[in-house]
């Protein structure tokens, strides 16, 4: 099979990984896009205060029952 068929042929990449690494490097196409790292995981967890629900709650029912 010649190296132009097996870059048309996703299927033929698939079972010759030494060819689509081959392709990516010599593609002019990957080379001019932008490259961006996002990594959302990455953030910080902002930090919440525990809350103490039950007197909360007994401020509430205390309210209710004027």
């Amino acid at each position: 099979m010649q190296t132009e068929e097996i870059i048309a042929n996703p299927f033929a990449l698939m079972l010759n990984p030494a060819e689509v690494f081959q392709a990516m490097e010599r593609s002019h196409r990957l080379e001019r896009l932008q490259r961006r790292v996002c990594r959302p995981l990455d953030k910080p967890l902002i930090a919440r205060p525990t809350a103490n629900f039950n007197d909360f709650d007994l401020a509430i029912d205390a309210e209710a029952d004027e």
